[in-house]
């Protein structure tokens, strides 16, 4: 007889009003036995209708559970779903996020199946609003141009091993020896802590068929202020540890942005620089537009090709400048040449 384990699910959330009413229904109709889950809802101290909505679920369903954070950010929230926790796995779910049925079971059968220490799936990125710059914005962000072999964003045909998944289940023992989530990574954390997960020898499973749907805040202004900020916590997880905490790829638009300001500035010392600037810029643009134009065919819809290279431009030089400011931060910190020299 196959004895199903249980399954505690992790849920950091702060003011998700609008939209963890359709997590939690995506996640009531699971096909995993409901007998078998715990859902921890961790939450930072909600100052709208949050509460209110979660309390109806808690009233209803014996195994939905609220706790507090009041430090407000999700590796604290995470943190303290692990030392409540009661499953034999640790599947860490967004807020923000639908899930796909089989969600929960699927994650189950590959954790056994391939023998795996961690098993999550993609996101397939979805518009809040049926508007060109929205689903664009979400293309981008979907797209290998725009995120480099984020596999979980861009999708898999098969299973395969890589560094990191979205919405991971764990083995619950792997806490005791990689540790717990750096709760100094206001974002980030995730990458951060799987990348210590594979350099104890612990093995990340990505599965194409694991599927959640997430909806970002997708308007231009969001979506300037949020690249800005990943770009930003790309680079400042390099302040609180000693490894590598992110993927080389997260390292791409600081390295573009970065050379395309020294070449402007040298350009005034030699023209040579100012050839190396036009060049790269030249480059950059035809690869934008090739792919702009691969976009609007397969949308059948010709505004893309003006609307799309915009884009890329604004999500890959946003990212790089957040990253460009995350790298002086680290630089001028005491903590980060501490870390790598002592004191």
């Amino acid at each position: 007889m196959n004895i199903k384990p249980i399954i505690s699910i992790l849920i950091p959330c702060r003011n998700e009003g609008k939209f963890i009413k359709r997590c939690l229904d995506s996640i009531i109709v699971q096909n995993y036995p409901k007998e078998k889950l715990e859902v921890l809802i961790i939450d930072g101290m909600s100052e709208d209708e949050t509460r209110e909505i979660l309390n109806s679920y808690i009233q209803k369903l014996p195994y939905v559970k609220l706790m507090d954070n009041p430090k407000k950010i999700t590796p604290t929230a995470l943190n303290i779903g692990l030392e409540k926790s009661k499953g034999d796995f640790i599947l860490w779910m967004s807020a923000h996020n639908e899930y796909k049925k089989d969600y929960i079971s699927k994650c189950e059968q590959y954790l056994s199946s391939f023998n795996a220490d961690a098993v999550g799936g993609i996101i397939k990125i979805c518009p809040r609003k049926n508007n060109i710059v929205e689903k664009l914005i979400c293309t981008a962000l979907s797209h290998p141009f725009g995120v480099g072999k984020s596999i979980h964003k861009i999708g898999s045909k098969y299973p395969r091993w890589t560094d990191t998944a979205f919405g991971v289940c764990y083995k619950k023992d792997i806490f005791e020896k990689v540790g717990k989530f750096n709760e100094n990574l206001v974002r980030g954390q995730d990458m951060e802590f799987n990348m210590r997960l594979k350099k104890k020898g612990f093995k990340i499973l990505l599965a194409p068929d694991i599927v959640s749907y997430y909806y970002p805040r997708s308007d231009l202004i969001s979506f300037l202020s949020h690249n800005l900020k990943n770009g930003l916590w790309s680079i400042l997880p390099f302040k609180y540890t000693k490894i590598m905490p992110v993927s080389w790829r997260h390292l791409i638009p600081l390295t573009f942005v970065s050379v395309l300001i020294i070449f402007a500035a040298l350009s005034f010392i030699s023209s040579i620089f100012l050839w190396l600037f036009l060049i790269t810029i030249g480059l950059y643009f035809l690869c934008n537009i090739y792919f702009s134009i691969i976009i609007s065919l397969k949308e059948k819809n010709l505004i893309s090709i003006l609307i799309a290279p915009a884009i890329f431009t604004l999500l890959h030089l946003t990212y790089g400048l957040g990253s460009l400011w995350g790298l002086s931060k680290v630089l001028l910190s005491k903590q980060f040449w501490e870390n790598r020299f002592g004191k």
